[in-house]
């Protein structure tokens, strides 16, 4: 994944995490939702000025949004998961729990 991708990517999820849609953000940050599009897919970059109304409208710092340690590859992910459920395999609560939670993500997503 390249940098324009990264942040295309955090861009997208914080947007999600705050309820917005394309279209919504576009239009509090005035810009075209075609063109939010493309930055969040890592097909444009954002002009600065562009960069600091997402940053305003979203309400994150310049560090949490160019901070990439929290992005992981898939493959990153699911071994990471592996090893949590592996960690708990003998505890058939905490694997129903987690199956429950997992299934209920991978539903309302």
């Amino acid at each position: 994944m390249n940098i324009k991708q990264e942040l295309g990517e955090k861009i997208k999820r914080e947007r999600k995490k705050r309820g917005l849609t394309q279209e919504q953000l576009a239009e509090m940050i005035d810009i075209s939702s075609r063109n939010l599009s493309n930055i969040e897919v890592g097909q444009n970059f954002p002009k600065a000025e562009t960069l600091e109304k997402i940053l305003k409208s979203l309400n994150i710092s310049t560090e949490d949004l160019f901070a990439n340690d929290h992005i992981k590859k898939p493959e990153e992910l699911l071994n990471s998961i592996y090893d949590i459920l592996n960690s708990v395999k003998d505890d058939s609560l905490r694997l129903e729990r987690i199956y429950k939670m997992i299934k209920f993500f991978v539903e309302n997503d």
